[in-house]
């Protein structure tokens, strides 16, 4: 029901279910990102949480509140993130159901 990249890279902390929306919330993961293996990183706490629209689920809008890691590199300090583009430019919705949306209206 997911997307693969939410179920790989973010875990549920807690879900909301009313009679019109459902809140989805999502923690990153605490691995690291691979693409720093080489040096070491220690979890920093988050980012501001971004909320985001997802699918309508059995007529229920979804929204999905995503926090994202800060990392600090041990060796100088600087602060890493991910750089995940979570939604489509100029919306609050994914990139999947923002491309959705915009084919049905063709």
């Amino acid at each position: 029901m997911l997307p693969d990249f939410l179920i790989e890279n973010l875990e549920i902390v807690s879900a909301t279910n009313s009679e019109e929306n459902l809140h989805l919330h999502f923690e990153e993961k605490a691995q690291p990102p691979k693409e720093f293996d080489v040096v070491e990183l220690v979890s920093k706490g988050f980012l501001d949480e971004i909320t985001i629209q997802d699918f309508p689920l059995r007529g229920k809008i979804v929204y999905l509140h995503i926090k994202r890691r800060r990392w600090t590199n041990k060796a100088n300090g600087e602060i890493i993130q991910r750089d995940w583009l979570l939604a489509a430019k100029g919306t609050r919705m994914t990139q999947e159901f923002a491309a959705f949306l915009k084919e049905i209206n063709r």
